[in-house]
């Protein structure tokens, strides 16, 4: 029998995948994908370049739905492009070739570890991720120029769930980030605002690039 394609499980593959998840996959995980993919584009200039493949999928999403608008709004204020999405539903497949997975809420972590595929040690909430990512010494994790991008994010990953049961959340609530959903624009925009901010250090830790100023 062999192993299914992708990283999680063949883990042989020359890209690095993160998915990233949450509930209609028509807020916050179009808003986080993008926000990724326009973070990476900014560090890396081409992300496909380096490896890193960001996708996104919904715990009950709406397939083949348009982000929000509100959603759309968001990303223009921060210049990263929205066009061509379209929404998924969550399948086993997008968590078999995931790398990293990283959910907005402790709901969305549980149900994602719940289908298997070893998922535990590569899924986190968005924040929870930013917290450990923070602890971890960038001195400890591969240089990207000499060993790629991809070899320097696996070992990132590792690092992450070897620190998870030490460095706990401060509150339960500290790891959610909550649904705009049907909420007005300035929501939306309070919500880009933290999926941004707990972004900014995974990507710089991601690439060893920090944000340009």
């Amino acid at each position: 029998m062999t192993a299914p394609e992708g990283r999680g499980i063949a883990g042989q593959d020359t890209t690095f995948r993160i998915l990233h998840v949450s509930t209609g996959n028509v807020c916050r995980s179009p808003i986080t994908e993008r926000l990724t993919r326009h973070a990476l584009v900014d560090r890396l200039g081409d992300p496909l370049s380096g490896g890193l493949v960001v996708e996104s999928a919904g715990t009950w999403g709406h397939e083949g739905a348009p982000m929000e608008a509100n959603a759309e709004v968001v990303l223009a204020d921060f210049g990263a492009d929205a066009t061509g999405f379209v929404g998924r539903e969550l399948l086993d497949e997008h968590v078999i070739r995931a790398d990293l997975v990283l959910t907005a809420t402790r709901d969305h972590r549980a149900q994602v570890i719940s289908m298997g595929h070893s998922a535990g040690l590569r899924t986190f909430t968005l924040k929870e991720f930013t917290r450990l990512v923070r602890a971890i010494d960038p001195a400890t994790l591969p240089d990207a120029r000499e060993e790629g991008v991809v070899e320097r994010a696996r070992a990132l990953v590792r690092a992450a769930a070897a620190l998870r049961g030490w460095l706990l959340a401060p509150t339960a609530e500290a790891d959610e980030v909550y649904d705009p959903y049907g909420a007005p624009i300035t929501f939306f925009r309070s919500v880009g605002d933290e999926i941004n901010q707990a972004l900014d250090p995974v990507v710089t830790a991601l690439t060893g690039v920090s944000a340009p100023h």
